[in-house]
């Protein structure tokens, strides 16, 4: 039983999202959480599974976002694959936006740091900044 537990989501996950598009007062029984349980993590599986094959026809290793995306379309389940394809656009724009982001922030901080350096060298001697001693 343990075995199997570990192969489904978690359970609380699965309770959790379902929660989310039900009215505030209504309730899910322990048996509509299991049985739900059951069905994503097989289609999970199985969508998982095509995309895998398609890679290791291709000689790959590694299965990504397109990779899935292909498998829903392959399938059946275009809908979800047009869904998806959207979603992955979009979370790799926010991605690069915010590697640029960071590329900036990095820039803009190693630039102040020089500044503060050929400030600090530029001070003569008795004026320049130099670190606390401490006595014991």
């Amino acid at each position: 039983m343990v075995d199997e537990q570990e192969r489904l989501l978690p359970i609380a996950n699965v309770g959790r999202i379902m929660k989310q598009i039900l009215p505030p007062n209504a309730k899910v029984s322990k048996e509509a959480k299991q049985t739900l349980q059951e069905c994503a993590t097989e289609f999970i599986s199985f969508v998982t599974g095509e995309a895998s094959d398609k890679c290791r026809k291709e000689n790959r290793k590694t299965v990504n976002g397109d990779d899935i995306c292909w498998a829903l379309g392959a399938l059946g389940f275009d809908n979800y694959a047009d869904a998806i394809v959207r979603y992955l656009h979009k979370y790799r724009e926010v991605e690069r936006d915010k590697a640029t982001q960071n590329k900036a922030t990095c820039i803009s901080s190693q630039d102040k740091d020089e500044e503060s350096s050929e400030d600090r060298s530029n001070q003569p001697p008795h004026q320049q900044a130099e670190a606390p001693s401490t006595r014991v």
